[in-house]
């Protein structure tokens, strides 16, 4: 697109504006970190930042961004992982800057949110309501109706007053079965031109505003679907950038995602029996009730061969289901209330059919050169009732498309706290399609599209802006060297008297970060036995109020598992100690790390540092990371697991932390920790 006449200020003193309108101060890797932004936008090259907690990064990326939309007429992308961060740019650091830069830039940045049709409330089926069928057997439970009842009342008085229709607005929320009452997905929906309420629809409103404006702030989930569906949700755009790209792959991985269960083929016979002849929504429902018993009779977990039986049920599902939309026949223009129950039963019988039809072909080549996983989930989770099986079947890597959709696309630019794993950017850059920067003969590792790049591979630069944060001298890393490696039975009593010992040293003021669910209750209910601090655990309350009161009462300690890894933020005394239990692997078990392992070992790779390993180190860095979250933070970490100490992968883990001053002494740590806490009571 052709420049404006108007020449806009350089991007220091832009920046310079921003920082002063936030309150804050110039940091030098807020410096390096932007002028490296605006370089990328100049070159067309793709760009990954780590930027410590506190630079202040997305100031840096915000603002030669928003120059560049406006000095160009041109729309860019903003993709975050969380929703936290979503409503800290749109509600807090958009609007400050568009008021700073208005001056400057010679009119007000625009900005707006756009998410996934299915996070908008749908005024048409609010109107005439979801399908009766019930899809949910907690539905047979007349609490759960009671309350679901409940929950769509207070949707309809929402309705009345919500001007956005954005869920994530609705405070408290409600549940999914709920919200599946008032909203639909983009295959349900009827469209602007046939539905009754197009012209007040929320997400169609959210479109065109999106379309409007300078900056579009979304989430990684509609950014892949924007690249991986073959349509185009997003508007037009030049320039996109990925902030928690640490969770990209993850993202975009569970999009590309499906599962079928018998339940769903049932629901899919239900809703076209009264649209097609009975008969053939008949076949598709015995073909239901075939596959229901084949599911029954298979073992959780990856499936490497298909059982002849559980073949010859999903051919059965697939004919069947294409029968079904065959009978349907091309749309016509009937009245909307056919329209509407014809459209929502073609949305779910296509979802049948395209997965029955990936369940089949994920099989079609050799295991090395499978492009898709498969297993059986459900059964018992531990926790809550048991679930129906179902078969999974997700993409073994994303890198292929990642970079074809996305790196051949657009400048993009990447960042997070936590980019460089074993000290580069290698392991991140493998999983997003790009060339690693050093020693691998420019290969992609990871799974069926673990190929050599073309020579045209997209060019990028990987830049570390460090951390305001001194950890050498306000962070000590403890490895618990002389404790034995964890075991499969739970938290040994050598483990429970080594955190009790470090709890009573800090005074409280300890987040738990466990492995499983399972290792938090027994450290929670063991150690309210023993010490006398007040002990919180996930699960307790909701997670939210469970940080507040952790954040409040500096006495009190955390325990809990994943969640907690990535979103706890307390800075100040009431968090001096991050535990750790053990190295957080995935599971042997769990399938698609497994068969991504299995598929870097087929090539001769070393699959156990490529993905385990790899996977590890993220997890490290973004719970390590909860510690230090001002510059007058003070703290240890404390990794109960020996093995970072004394396997051959500790240094390479070791290296994918920051900076701390590390310790093997329990003694030493626990005097840390005293003189901290006897500092942080006065």
């Amino acid at each position: 697109m052709p420049e404006t006449s108007t020449r806009l200020p350089e991007l220091p003193e832009l920046l310079a504006a921003a920082v002063a309108a936030v309150g804050g101060t110039q940091r030098p890797g807020q410096v390096r970190m932007a002028e490296a932004v605006a370089h990328a936008i100049r070159t067309g090259n793709h760009l990954a930042v780590q930027a410590g907690t506190g630079t202040g990064k997305s100031l840096a990326y915000l603002v030669p961004a928003l120059r560049h939309a406006v000095e160009r007429d041109a729309t860019v992308v903003v993709s975050t992982a969380t929703i936290a961060l979503q409503r800290q740019l749109v509600d807090r650091d958009l609007p400050r800057l568009a008021t700073a830069l208005t001056g400057p830039l010679g009119r007000a940045p625009r900005f707006a949110i756009l998410k996934g049709r299915r996070n908008y409330l749908c005024l048409h089926r609010l109107d005439t309501g979801a399908p009766e069928e019930p899809e949910d057997a907690a539905l047979f439970d007349p609490f759960a109706v009671s309350r679901l009842g409940r929950e769509v009342t207070r949707l309809r008085e929402w309705a009345k007053d919500t001007e956005t229709g954005d869920r994530d607005e609705l405070v408290p929320g409600v549940t999914e079965q709920a919200w599946r009452q008032v909203s639909v997905s983009a295959r349900e929906c009827l469209g602007l031109a046939r539905c009754p309420k197009g012209t007040d629809c929320f997400a169609e409103r959210a479109r065109a505003e999106a379309g409007r404006v300078d900056l579009v702030v979304t989430n990684h989930a509609l950014l892949a679907i924007d690249a991986l569906q073959g349509y185009q949700v997003l508007p037009e755009h030049d320039l996109v950038i990925v902030d928690e790209a640490h969770d990209l792959v993850d993202r975009v991985t569970s999009v590309a995602t499906a599962e079928l269960g018998a339940a769903a083929v049932t629901a899919a016979a239900r809703r076209c029996g009264r649209l097609i002849d009975q008969e053939i929504a008949d076949r598709l429902a015995e073909a239901a009730d075939g596959y229901a018993l084949v599911l029954d009779d298979l073992t959780p977990g990856r499936i490497d061969a298909l059982p002849a039986a559980a073949s010859g049920a999903l051919r059965a599902v697939r004919d069947a289901a294409h029968a079904c939309i065959a009978k349907l026949g091309p749309d016509r223009p009937v009245d909307v209330e056919v329209a509407t129950s014809r459209k929502l039963a073609l949305s779910l019988l296509e979802e049948v059919h395209d997965t029955a039809v990936r369940l089949l072909e994920a099989f079609d080549a050799d295991t090395g050169h499978r492009r898709d996983v498969v297993w059986l989930s459900g059964g018992d989770t531990g926790s809550g009732p048991p679930r129906p099986p179902q078969l999974k079947v997700a993409p073994l890597a994303v890198a292929g498309l990642l970079r074809e959709r996305l790196f051949s696309t657009c400048t993009t630019v990447l960042t997070s706290a936590t980019l460089t794993l074993g000290g580069t950017f290698d392991a991140m850059a493998r999983q997003w399609g790009l060339p690693a920067e050093q020693g691998d003969g420019g290969k992609v590792a990871g799974a069926a599209t673990d190929k050599a790049l073309p020579t045209d591979s997209p060019q990028w630069t990987g830049l570390d802006v460090g951390s305001p944060f001194e950890h050498e001298r306000h962070g000590i890393l403890y490895v618990a060297r002389h404790l034995p490696p964890p075991g499969r039975d739970g938290l040994p009593p050598s483990y429970l008297d080594e955190l009790r010992e470090l709890i009573e040293a800090a005074g409280g003021r300890t987040l738990g970060l466990f492995s499983s669910m399972r290792a938090a209750k027994q450290a929670t209910e063991e150690l309210r036995k023993r010490v006398s601090v007040p002990i919180l655990c996930q699960g307790d309350d909701a997670t939210a109020l469970l940080v507040t009161r952790f954040a409040e009462d500096p006495a009190t300690c955390l325990f809990g598992t994943l969640s907690l890894w990535q979103g706890v933020d307390v800075p100040g005394s009431s968090l001096q100690l991050v535990v750790v239990d053990r190295i957080p692997f995935p599971r042997p078990d769990d399938p698609l790390a497994s068969a991504r392992q299995r598929a870097v070992e087929a090539r001769g790779g070393n699959g156990f540092l490529t993905v385990a390993a790899t996977h590890a180190a993220l997890l490290l860095a973004q719970g390590t990371g909860r510690l230090l979250r001002s510059t007058s933070d003070r703290g240890v970490v404390a990794i109960l697991d020996p093995r970072l100490a004394t396997a051959r992968y500790g240094a390479f883990l070791r290296a994918s932390l920051p900076r701390y001053w590390t310790t093997f002494d329990p003694e030493v740590v626990r005097g840390a920790l005293r003189r901290l806490n006897d500092a942080a009571a006065k």
